[in-house]
Parts: C-alpha cells; structure tokens; sequence
C-alpha cells in the first residue's frame, strides 16, 4: 500500500480567478474542504489519516517467518508484529495467546476497531491481499494562507509546466480517545508528527498542475496512510 495516497481532481481555473493573476482564496477553500470530504465518502473512512497495520485478515494468528519466505512476507510479518499489539494495547483488537505455541497470538477486532478499521482488498493476484488501517481526524480546512504560481520548463511531467502551490491551515476533528491517550505509543511506532490533536491548528502545502486545457490538477494527497516504522514503546532502550 502507497503511505500517500492521491484524488486527482479537475477543474476549471476561471472558477477561482478574482483578476488576471489573483487567485479566490475562498474558493479554493471550499475546492479543498469538498475534496478532503468527497475522499472520506467515497473511501468509507473515518477520517484522512490512517494507521497502516500491513497486509492482515482478521481473523488472525500470529505466523512465525519461515526459510522459505520472500522478502515482502518477511517485511508485512515485521509490520504486523509490531502494530498489532500495540492496538491490541489500545483497545481496537483483542489478543490471545495460541495454546501450545510461546509467543503467538490470536487477534480479532473489537467493536471500537470495527469502528476506525478501513480495509482496502486488491484482488488484482490470484490471492486477494488484506491491507488493513484505523483512520482517523477528519479534516476541517480553517484558512487558505496563500496561493502561488510558477511555471517550470520541466516540471513533474517532464515539460513546460506552471504549478500553483495552495497554502492552508486547518484542524481535525473528533479525533478519538484512544489517539489523545496513547499519542506516546502512536508516535514511537510511526513518528513524531502521526498524531493529531484537537484545537490545533497545522499548516499543509498543496499542489495543483495548471493544463493546457485551461484547467487545474490536484496532485497532494487527500488521505494519508502511515506505516509503522519505529518500534513499539516498551522496545525503546
């Protein structure tokens, strides 16, 4: 699974123009707010940003690695091991040990982890693959700080291109308990700024392609999911 995942919207530039090279800010407001919306709607989460747990169908039970396995099982093994008792520790699976086998565990969802769980199935290979987050925050955009223009003879697509970078700060809301209470735990496992808070205000920078066609391409993301990559606290020397 991508750790950022991108809407590409359209639009025409005339509906946010004020003047020749003025931009509307409050249109690209509510542009911005729709899509952060639309992106939730559509992907049935609770919010924009998500906590990656790897490629796992619950129920579940902890697998040992094995000789014979290829490097992505050894890696989606690795992620597993370490954001399923962390979630178990929060309250969003339950976890029981196998009988018989030190160190190994059931995991199922509770009813707080039906709640935030966004499972994405790609059935493209002969065996669907599970790839399982909790998300969390909806967005709430508060203000468009700035909206600049520049044209690059080899941008993101390789030739002439004009960029327009949208400059907002907004907050998230209904950002649950179990992130307020274990923002330590989040954070050790997938870094410093994968929690966020309620009342505060974050800025975020968006990108958008101005096309021949007289029209805009969004190209930032609207929903992030972030992988595990630290440890679990009670590793931390």
């Amino acid at each position: 699974m991508k750790k950022i995942i991108q809407l590409i919207t359209v639009i025409f530039v005339t509906s946010l123009l004020l003047g020749c090279d003025t931009y509307n800010k409050d249109e690209f407001k509510k542009l911005i707010q729709n899509s952060y919306d639309r992106v939730q709607a559509k992907a049935k989460i609770k919010g924009n940003f998500c906590y990656y747990l790897g490629s796992v169908k619950f129920p579940y039970t902890d697998e040992p690695v094995l000789a014979d396995d290829i490097q992505w099982v050894i890696w989606n093994k690795g992620k597993l091991s370490r954001s399923l008792p962390l979630f178990a520790e929060i309250g969003l699976l339950t976890r029981q040990p196998v009988d018989g086998k030190e160190g190994l565990y059931h995991y199922d969802l509770t009813d707080l982890g039906r709640e935030y769980q966004y499972e994405d199935i790609d059935r493209r290979d002969v065996e669907p693959i599970y790839d399982n987050s909790f998300c969390y925050g909806p967005i709430k955009v508060i203000k468009v700080t700035d909206v600049s223009e520049k044209t690059y003879e080899r941008g993101l697509s390789g030739y002439n291109e004009t960029q327009i970078t949208v400059k907002i700060n907004y907050q998230v809301v209904n950002t649950p308990e179990w992130v307020i209470n274990n923002q330590d735990k989040l954070k050790a496992l997938y870094g410093s700024s994968s929690v966020r808070l309620p009342d505060v205000t974050y800025p975020q920078s968006l990108l958008y392609i101005k096309g021949k066609d007289g029209k805009l391409y969004e190209k930032s993301w609207f929903y992030r999911v972030i992988k595990p990559s630290g440890k679990l606290l009670t590793d931390k020397e």
